[in-house]
């Protein structure tokens, strides 16, 4: 066994990617064996300083790589984030520290970049929570029994808002795709951008190796006025019964909207599609329109909710003031972060409008880690239900209170995208 000292953790050179890529197939359980058409495409968009591994007698044990997003903060705001992704360590190389060595190496960059928070979305839930990073947002996924929903398919309903839905190409949505996204996600607090890759990928104008491509349906919602303000993207199955009739599932791939005439229409129109039986949603938000868009609820079933975006902030006065406030109030927070850059005292004074942060002497209303503030950030969780829970330490009585009429929002916060 090689001593801890004998492994070097460090950035990657460009002739050590195809090494970096065998290693980062063994740690998601794939097969090692690594393409030239891999090695190609993934050269095209890995930064290699931002690209760190550990190596053992020159081979690669370990991989972690960030490149740079926007995440929207409460009230529109997109602050700029270090998100992390590709994440392994070699079964035989665990227990060596050896993420605790990237991710310290990760987190100092980004702050000296002057990235606000670092975000990733979590295999696995007990790993993160030491390297400061909190579940911030949750996501849901109800698979609809489409004969009890109480639509009549007979007889599309008609879009209160005179709007219209048509099928579209990919070449389309690689057109109108980045700026409909721009607009949803200034709304909701929780989502990242997207990058020009992404939409690459996910029209098929690209196609990654070990990535099997099935071309969907593109249906997008135009408004009274023309304006293409909603786009759901699925895919269907063809299975039939023995008695000849269809059984056919809908599996959404994603569907964003501005408006919720435009989100009504759009699952209307996909529980209205022959032949289907079934429509998985996909990730939506825990608190989604979608059940009470039915007739009758109960067809929406419940399969999925979990912890989707992890936030990790590097810089407390940044963040709190990057976002807006339920209410007029004041808080001092003490943050307890050993592991990074965001321990300390801060005043927070905020309100409707925004608020001002500053570090400060005065003595503490809570007293929370780097997680929990990341956990009441985006506004999903409760520092009242925190403090039940021991983790969020009251030292004035009625602070947790305060904190919720601050912090938590109408509308919970939901991150579309995995990465």
């Amino acid at each position: 066994m090689s001593r801890l000292d004998d492994l070097d953790v460090r950035a990657i050179t460009e002739s050590e990617i195809p090494d970096w890529i065998r290693a980062l197939n063994a740690g998601f359980l794939r097969s090692p064996h690594v393409s030239d058409d891999e090695v190609a495409d993934r050269s095209t968009y890995m930064v290699p300083s931002r690209t760190l591994a550990a190596f053992d007698n020159g081979r690669c044990i370990a991989t972690f790589r960030s490149f740079p997003q926007e995440l929207t903060a409460v009230g529109g705001q997109a602050v700029p984030a270090d998100a992390i992704t590709n994440v392994t360590v070699t079964a035989t190389h665990r227990r060596r520290g050896l993420l605790t060595r990237m991710m310290a190496l990760d987190l100092a960059a980004a702050k000296e970049r002057g990235d606000v928070v670092a975000t990733l979305t979590a295999a696995e839930y007990p790993i993160y929570g030491r390297y400061g990073f909190g579940p911030a947002t949750h996501t849901a996924e109800w698979t609809i029994d489409v004969p009890r929903t109480g639509l009549d398919r007979r007889r599309p309903a008609p879009d209160p808002g005179g709007g219209r839905v048509d099928l579209v190409d990919g070449a389309d949505v690689r057109k109108f795709g980045p700026e409909l996204h721009e607009r949803f996600r200034r709304t909701l607090p929780g989502a990242v951008s997207r990058s020009d890759r992404w939409w690459q990928v996910a029209t098929g104008a690209v196609r990654p190796a070990r990535e099997p491509w099935t071309e969907p349906f593109y249906a997008v919602h135009r408004s009274a006025s023309g304006e293409i303000d909603g786009l759901a993207v699925y895919v269907c199955d063809d299975h039939w019964g023995d008695d000849k009739r269809p059984g056919n599932t809908a599996t959404v791939k994603s569907l964003i909207t501005t408006s919720p005439a435009a989100e009504r229409a759009l699952w209307h129109y996909l529980c209205s599609i022959d032949w289907i039986t079934t429509v998985k949603t996909g990730d939506r938000a825990p608190d989604d329109l979608l059940p009470h868009l039915l007739p009758d609820p109960r067809a929406a079933h419940l399969t999925t909710y979990a912890d989707l975006l992890w936030v990790r902030i590097l810089d407390v006065v940044r963040a709190l003031e990057a976002r807006t406030y339920g209410a007029f109030g004041a808080l001092v927070l003490e943050v307890v972060d050993e592991t990074g850059p965001a321990g300390g005292r801060y005043r927070l004074e905020a309100g409707p409008d925004g608020a001002v942060c500053a570090r400060t002497g005065l003595e503490p209303h809570l007293t929370l880690t780097a997680g929990d503030l990341a956990t009441l950030w985006l506004g999903d969780e409760s520092a009242v239900r925190l403090t039940a829970l021991g983790r969020v330490r009251e030292q004035q009585e009625g602070a947790a209170s305060v904190a919720d009429a601050l912090l938590r929002t109408s509308r919970r916060p939901w991150c579309p995208d995995n990465f």
